[in-house]
């Protein structure tokens, strides 16, 4: 039996922000999400996010999280403080507890999997997150013996020099016997400069504890102020990216490429310079995406190429070109082998397969069929002032440059829309379509008018 409580009462004041510092963003998701995400290989019995600062804010950000329970701290008065705020809540639980800071967002799940594991096989009364860090300074050191029992923490400030050499550092991470916390949690005091209980005097009156090292010293930062959220956002980003190369992605200046978690790519990726990924969005093998490309929330099929464009909410199929600057979003479903070239955009459209939109137009609200081709300058006029309506063009079709489809409107089959036309009629199949003022001469303007 496991439950774990998250400490997320406090402010961070060092945010800058009125934000609750647990509610801030790292990589699309909140810090406090994170931390409970790092729990998903545990069988948890309760999951218990102890709030105070704009605790309003929290419950509303994790409503969709039915097992998420709240206890509030309404005087943030330390760790110790925040964990004795539990004992109503966790009267004759008989398990053992978790406890997590809010602010701690790159916690591996296998981490914290096993150092449950340690904690009950070894049936320690408490089990101490630790890590081993190059530079240890302003950490507090825990000594332990030769079988990792902890012998004592001491601070920073209060090690000598040969203490300080000591890298194992108190992650501030915890697993505990419930029962034998809740024995100890009354004797905490404020005998300190913040005269504030501390969590940590609670290993004075534990017997076996033990410390187990985190295999990378880096999951164990917090976040304290603007600049660790980046460089955490950077160490996310460096798992991420790794993994994936690892896997048969290549990627060509990696530093410059960012991805989020929810992304999935097949072998044989090709990821250019400047490209960011983001969303629920899939990339087919053989893809190749950027330089200086945005895909978010999109299905890209295998042997695509996006070139400087941005695809949202989207679906391309196998074998399409995308770019230079394109722009697909809302919706677009296109067919394959298309072409989408310079400074297209399309919204809300169904294309057919071998279609082309070369340059220069705008779609939206359309369905377009196989073997279409848009002609430089085509635009849908689909919004008359209050409201979209939508364009039909029928497979085999072509418009001629700087065509206007004021829609609704629909195109048969082979149609060809001549150069220039608004058309505004439906038009039938194998028709040619011209709809444009008959050309006129005026002889002789020039020299009328500048006499």
């Amino acid at each position: 039996m496991v439950a774990v409580a998250i400490l997320a009462a406090g402010r961070g004041t060092r945010m800058k922000s009125d934000l609750p510092k647990v509610l801030h963003s790292l990589a699309g998701r909140s810090l406090v999400e994170r931390v409970l995400d790092s729990c998903s290989l545990l069988d948890l019995d309760k999951q218990i996010v102890i709030i105070g600062y704009q605790g309003d804010k929290i419950k509303q950000a994790l409503s969709h999280r039915q097992e998420v329970e709240f206890v509030e701290q309404t005087k943030q008065l330390g760790t110790g403080h925040a964990v004795q705020q539990l004992m109503p809540h966790l009267e004759g639980y008989q398990g053992d507890l978790l406890v997590l800071n809010g602010d701690a967002p790159l916690l591996r799940p296998e981490t914290l999997q096993q150092l449950v594991k340690t904690h009950q096989t070894e049936q320690n009364a408490a089990t101490l997150l630790t890590a081993n860090v190059p530079n240890p300074y302003g950490y507090g050191r825990v000594f332990c013996t030769g079988d990792n029992r902890v012998s004592h923490i001491i601070e920073d400030r209060d090690c000598n020099i040969a203490q300080k050499q000591n890298r194992r550092v108190n992650a501030g991470i915890y697993c505990f016997n419930w029962q034998k916390l809740a024995e100890s949690l009354p004797k905490l005091s404020t005998n300190n400069d913040q005269q504030e209980y501390y969590l940590t005097e609670v290993i004075d009156y534990l017997s076996s504890v033990m410390a187990y090292d985190a295999e990378d010293y880096l999951e164990t930062n917090g976040i304290n102020d603007r600049c660790q959220l980046s460089a955490a956002y950077d160490i996310l980003q460096a798992r991420i990216k790794n993994d994936w190369m690892k896997a048969g992605v290549t990627m060509i200046d990696p530093d410059s490429i960012t991805i989020d978690e929810s992304v999935q790519l097949e072998p044989d990726v090709i990821l250019e310079p400047q490209t960011h990924l983001r969303g629920n969005t899939h990339i087919a093998t053989g893809s190749r995406i950027g330089p200086g490309s945005l895909i978010d929330n999109s299905q890209i099929g295998s042997n695509v190429t996006v070139l400087y464009s941005v695809v949202t909410d989207s679906e391309v199929a196998a074998n399409t070109t995308i770019g230079p600057y394109s722009h697909l979003r809302g919706e677009v479903k296109l067919g394959e082998s298309c072409r989408v070239g310079n400074f297209v955009e399309i919204k809300k459209t169904t294309v057919g397969s071998n279609t082309n939109m070369a340059h220069l137009s705008y779609l939206g609200d359309a369905t377009l069929g196989d073997r279409v081709n848009i002609g430089a300058g085509t635009i849908t006029a689909n919004y008359d002032g209050k409201q979209k309506h939508p364009t039909t063009i029928k497979q085999g079709s072509k418009t001629g440059s700087n065509s206007v489809l004021v829609a609704p409107v629909t195109l048969g089959e082979n149609v060809t829309v001549a150069a220039g036309s608004v058309v505004t009629h439906d038009v039938s199949d194998d028709a040619l379509v011209v709809a444009r003022s008959r050309q006129k001469e005026i002889p002789d303007w020039h020299q009328k008018n500048n006499q």
